[in-house]
């Protein structure tokens, strides 16, 4: 039984479908949907730098927020949010585990080969590590 549906989104429109499909399904499960987004920061970065991404993160997000309640409250799915600062994988996962969520939505970043091999990504490391299913959408 699905009771938590967690959804990463970071405003691209992987995540915007991400998100759709969190709705959808929280809608048919009469389950809770937590909205997750991670401001990332540079590095290394200076304390001017880091300020500023911080309030350009938390406006994104706030207005970003603001539209996808709506739709959750038009289909009346209980909504969450929440604004962490780090690693997008890290904090997915924290964000999952602190919660108990019964599943993982998020969209998929089209890396090159080479970078994915380098860097790994997102969606590669929540579905390795992740406690419960992960949706990857395209």
């Amino acid at each position: 039984m699905l009771r938590i549906i967690l959804v990463a989104f970071d405003g691209s429109e992987q995540s915007r479908s991400a998100f759709d499909l969190g709705l959808e399904i929280a809608a048919k499960f009469n389950a809770k949907l937590l909205v997750v987004g991670i401001i990332s920061l540079p590095e290394p970065a200076i304390s001017v730098e880091i300020d500023a991404m911080l309030d350009h993160g938390k406006t994104h997000f706030a207005e970003e927020f603001a539209q996808l309640a709506e739709k959750a409250k038009e289909a009346g799915v209980p909504f969450e949010t929440e604004v962490g600062v780090g690693h997008p994988a890290e904090h997915i996962l924290r964000y999952a585990e602190d919660n108990h969520a019964d599943m993982i939505v998020m969209g998929r970043r089209g890396l090159t080969r080479v970078t994915r091999w380098i860097l790994g990504s997102v969606s590669e490391r929540v579905m390795r590590y992740a406690h419960c299913p992960v949706t990857v959408v395209k």
